[in-house]
């Protein structure tokens, strides 16, 4: 599972690049998924997190924007719609919050991914 969400992270999945619009500065991530964005290439890390214009990576859980990002005092919310495992979840919008250490995820269930640095270009 962990390549297939890589592979639609990349936006290869349909053979179509649909250019998503741009908000964040560039991607954002633990060790694993900035390790990602320069080489394409994963170690088959349990701890992945990948954050970008598209959407947000784990190594179990992809979950694609959908439409335009709304600016917030603290960062974004975006709506998004995430798989996990092959299980489709309902769409809702998430918050991204940008701090001192980068952007936190905020879903609204009260799970929370991050703070993700932002990955070295």
């Amino acid at each position: 599972m962990r390549s297939l969400a890589l592979f639609a992270a990349c936006g290869c999945v349909s053979g179509v690049s649909i250019a998503a619009p741009t908000f964040l500065d560039g991607a954002y991530g633990n060790a694993e998924g900035c390790l990602y964005t320069k080489t394409g290439e994963s170690s088959g890390a349990d701890a992945f997190f990948l954050l970008n214009d598209e959407g947000i990576t784990t190594a179990t859980v992809y979950c694609q924007f959908e439409g335009t990002a709304a600016k917030t005092a603290s960062g974004f919310t975006i709506r998004t719609q995430c798989d996990a495992d092959g299980e489709v979840g309902p769409t809702e919008t998430v918050a991204l919050d940008e701090g001192a250490k980068g952007y936190t995820i905020r879903f609204k269930d009260g799970t929370t991914w991050g703070p993700l640095s932002q990955c070295r270009r």
